[in-house]
């Protein structure tokens, strides 16, 4: 069961407990290597407790536990080449997929993206000036110029398209960009532009790499992607007309696949997946057709 999370900017007045540290070397998270292949956040009062010298440690907020809040930091080494402890390894969050359950990469994304902000607005972007971090909320101020600076998050949309077929059934629209390993396969996605909705840029992003248009568009759900910075919010959709024409420079092949016999696909978490697993679950149960 997934504890609950609760976000902050002010840490604990006189912090004394073990807390749960994301503690990064560039993109890499700090982990400890366990013998059954999983790997395991590290638990501690402060980086230096396990032998790390730490820079610009950011509170992220705590988890709500049986016996009180665990409370949760994140940081980054002081040194690019700096080794692990021992037993102790840094790994890119992808190569954590499978290894951590789905709330420590959660958290993990959101420390990342938290880390690589404070990085890089160290100064200001309009006058140059070092900035300042707030106290009341999770930003940082130019104290010359007054400007504010967040985290940055891109909204992107992704949408599983689906077309029913004649005698029965349903086949699921899956892409391969030419990013992927060979064989690798997903739904469509893509970034919302300047000044437009959520909607149009689904119809937009669909015509745009496959040359089709769709209807029944409906919200399916949302996740918080930190590859760099993404929040995806996630549709459904209905194929309405239009052959497969794909944009080259982005996709290598793009094709229509029935439920049982899909290529390989994302990891289960990702949205991504949750959208290709729903269609399977759609149509595979009794009655489906």
């Amino acid at each position: 069961m997934q504890r609950p999370f609760v976000s902050r900017v002010q840490p604990p007045a006189a912090p004394t407990e073990p807390a749960r540290w994301f503690i990064f070397r560039e993109f890499a998270l700090l982990v400890h290597e366990r013998d059954d292949g999983r790997a395991a956040l590290p638990y501690a009062p402060s980086p230096e407790a396990l032998g790390v010298t730490a820079v610009h440690p950011q509170y992220l907020g705590y988890q709500e536990t049986e016996t009180g809040p665990l409370h949760c930091y994140a940081a980054e080494v002081a040194g690019e080449h700096d080794a692990p402890p021992e037993g102790m390894a840094f790994h890119n969050l992808r190569a954590l997929f499978g290894r951590c359950d789905d709330e420590t990469l959660g958290l993990a994304g959101r420390a990342m993206q938290i880390v690589d902000w404070n990085r890089t607005h160290q100064f200001c972007g309009r006058c140059g000036r070092p900035t300042v971090r707030q106290s009341h909320e999770r930003a940082k101020r130019c104290p010359d110029c007054g400007l504010i600076s967040y985290p940055r998050i891109a909204p992107a949309v992704i949408v599983s398209v689906e077309r029913r077929v004649p005698g029965g059934g349903a086949e699921l629209l899956l892409a391969r960009n030419k990013r992927h390993p060979a064989g690798f396969y997903s739904v469509l996605a893509g970034f919302v532009e300047p000044g437009e909705t959520l909607e149009a840029c689904v119809q937009r992003e669909v015509c745009e790499e496959v040359g089709i248009t769709i209807q029944k568009l409906r919200y399916f759900g949302s996740q918080p992607w930190p590859f760099p910075h993404s929040l995806m919010i996630a549709f459904t959709a209905e194929y309405a007309a239009g052959e497969i024409t794909l944009e080259q420079e982005e996709l290598d092949h793009a094709a229509w696949f029935p439920p049982h016999a899909l290529p390989q696909v994302p990891p289960p978490v990702s949205i991504a997946r949750r959208l290709i697993d729903a269609f399977v679950a759609r149509h595979t149960a009794p009655g489906s057709q």
